[in-house]
């Protein structure tokens, strides 16, 4: 690992950082793919319907969301301090936590589903929809969690590249799937939902290879008895309860819009989903320059333990990190907003719908100007293994940045101050984090 002293970090970084953008970007180019087939069938129900679904979704799985993101800071930090039995430990202890959280989701199925339905105010149609999505993806909940781990462990230990082999494994499997299960065999929503299943079946078998061909069975069987460690154990609970606070907040944020999206009625819900496919896939482009941020906070953090990291090193990654996020973010807000039609018909061919764009699109310059900010400043955060600050920063900007202003936008049943509820809560956050950068350069590193 190099320290931003040397000037061959810069290479580095970056080619880490672009390499993490090409393996997210699979990800959201697979569900783009999914709304896209069912954008184009002859009934909007179904595009509508997997929205409402995935929101369902993303508080099952985003909520377990710190499998992911623990496993790379803790990772990493041991990959600074050189301590190959800890890297190891890591993903075992984290691995069989996420297979029995996913087995508990699968006994959970169905009050999961009636719960989440009856919360969403959606005409019958799209429900139905909605739940057969959800009876098909719901089974991939064990290999969706350990992904996560596998994901968090690979990039943790900066091997990007075998995670960009797992995303074309997977992605490129929903999207044949989608085509034979949706097109072809005419299943409609249940079709995307079986793709992604299946897709996250065929990573899970792929990721299990790569790290077994990675450490080796002697290195397992030496530790096998050091999984259990009590005080490795608590430590990695407090870490990721305050991560889970922080992702069920920031999920109920975006559920929230989604659902207040939904009283406005269909349109408005089609138009608002479509826009936050935008706004994800541009997080894609940001996350990757926040895992490598990552990533890289988390060695020289672990560095400091030799004393080879310093505030100087941390100090130049943000940096780098910061403008690079930004202008990323921007940049993709500005070619959404000269060219809305062109980019939008992508997704949908429904003219309603697209002659709705143009007026809300200016949304994501706030939403992507603030939040590429925040995306980075949570990697950063999360490689130093802060918990307790990114869990105070998304519950302000929750309940202060988004909520006020949420409640004055169902009042007057406008979109426009919806999409202003969701540019507080990206500004907040970026705000709550940046505050808290300062602490962590005068922080002792020993």
């Amino acid at each position: 690992m190099f320290a931003f002293r040397q000037p061959g970090f810069y290479r580095h970084f970056f080619r880490l950082a672009i390499v993490n953008i090409i393996s997210n970007l699979m990800v959201p180019l697979a569900g783009l793919v999914d709304t896209a087939f069912l954008g184009h069938l002859s009934e909007i129900r179904h595009f509508a319907g997997v929205a409402l679904a995935t929101v369902l979704f993303n508080y099952i799985y985003w909520t377990f969301g710190f499998l992911r993101m623990a496993t790379t800071g803790m990772t990493a930090q041991a990959v600074g301090r050189g301590d190959r039995n800890t890297i190891l430990l890591i993903g075992l202890r984290n691995g069989l936590l996420a297979l029995a959280i996913g087995i508990l989701i699968l006994l959970l199925q169905v009050p999961l589903r009636s719960l989440g339905f009856a919360l969403m105010n959606a005409a019958p149609e799209v429900t139905d929809s909605g739940k057969a999505y959800f009876d098909a993806l719901i089974w991939a909940a064990p290999a969706t969690l350990i992904n996560y781990v596998l994901i968090g462990w690979f990039l943790g230990r900066e091997q990007s590249g075998k995670v960009l082999l797992l995303s074309i494994i997977a992605n490129g499997a929903n999207v044949l799937l989608d085509y034979l299960l949706i097109l072809r065999l005419g299943w409609e929503s249940a079709g995307a939902g079986w793709a992604t299943a299946t897709s996250q079946y065929l990573m899970l078998l792929a990721g299990l290879f790569l790290a077994w061909r990675s450490i080796g069975w002697r290195q397992y069987r030496s530790l096998a008895s050091q999984i259990w460690d009590l005080p490795a154990l608590k430590s990695a609970f407090l870490l990721n309860r305050e991560i889970l606070i922080r992702t069920f907040a920031l999920i109920s944020t975006f559920a929230v819009f989604m659902n207040l999206s939904s009283g406005l009625g269909t349109l408005t819900l089609s138009t608002n989903a479509a826009l936050l496919q935008v706004v994800g896939l541009a997080s894609y482009f940001i996350d990757g320059l926040a895992f490598a941020t990552e990533s890289s906070a988390g060695v020289f953090r672990g560095q400091a333990f030799r004393g080879q990291g310093t505030a100087l090193d941390l100090t130049q990654l943000l940096r780098v990190s910061g403008g690079a996020s930004l202008s990323l973010g921007l940049l993709f807000a500005i070619a959404f907003l000269l060219f809305p039609t062109p980019l939008f018909s992508l997704l949908t061919n429904h003219s309603d719908i697209l002659d709705r764009f143009p007026t809300y699109v200016p949304w994501l310059l706030p939403v992507l100007g603030f939040g590429s900010i925040a995306y980075m400043l949570d990697g950063y955060f999360l490689g130093l293994t802060q918990g307790q600050t990114l869990r105070q920063s998304t519950l302000i900007a929750t309940l202060v940045g988004f909520a006020p202003v949420a409640i004055v936008a169902w009042y007057f049943h406008s979109s426009h101050l919806l999409w202003l509820a969701l540019s507080s809560f990206m500004a907040a956050r970026a705000l709550t984090l940046a505050i808290k950068v300062p602490q962590t350069l005068k922080m002792p590193q020993d």
